[in-house]
């Protein structure tokens, strides 16, 4: 869990857009380099808590996609969290060279940004909303804004309506399928050429 990001330098578009996943996905396509050997998404969060399961939830959905290119950690059965992260960065760092790296994670903000899906280069911070001491990670991030930051944060996290949560889960997890082929048509063309 994430706290509210520098809104100004990232690119944004609402949950419930007509053109969400179009749009993130194109953003993407800006953001992730064309010609990296390896693609990880690591979907950051727990299924104990509604608020904090936008990662596992996009994990889960994106895991049924048959992906070419983009290999996918963290899902409902088995979540990317405070306790484990630090052993799949190690175990990722050892099994792929020189990975390109995009975090996925929930974030608390305004109450005009619940909503939000957030595209950014650049590393999240997991677990700052909660004051827990974490690594960075990512190379770029998505991040959704479920709820309102607050000196409650657990108590609003266990409050969080799951329907936002899993309709900003599927946009995400659309978004990122769609880059996977994208991926891997310009890995196509580079083979042909």
């Amino acid at each position: 869990m994430t706290s509210s990001l520098n809104e100004q330098t990232l690119f944004s578009i609402q949950y419930n857009h007509r053109f969400a996943t179009l749009k993130l996905a194109n953003q993407l396509r800006t953001i992730v380099p064309q010609y990296r050997s390896s693609y990880v998404v690591i979907c950051i969060g727990t299924d104990r808590s509604t608020g904090d399961s936008l990662g596992p939830l996009t994990g889960s959905l994106l895991q049924r996609r048959h992906l070419h290119k983009l290999h996918v950690y963290g899902t409902l059965h088995e979540p990317v969290h405070a306790l484990n992260l630090v052993n799949y960065l190690t175990e990722i760092n050892e099994k792929y060279r020189n990975p390109f790296i995009i975090a996925v994670d929930a974030s608390l903000g305004k109450m005009a940004s619940i909503g939000t899906i957030y595209c950014g280069n650049g590393s999240l911070k997991p677990g700052s909303a909660l004051q827990k001491e974490l690594p960075e990670v990512g190379h770029a991030h998505l991040s959704g804004t479920v709820n309102l930051n607050s000196e409650m944060n657990q108590l609003i996290l266990q409050n969080t309506r799951l329907s936002v949560v899993y309709d900003m889960a599927t946009i995400i997890a659309h978004s990122l399928y769609r880059l996977d082929l994208s991926l891997k048509k310009t890995a196509n063309k580079s083979i042909l050429h």
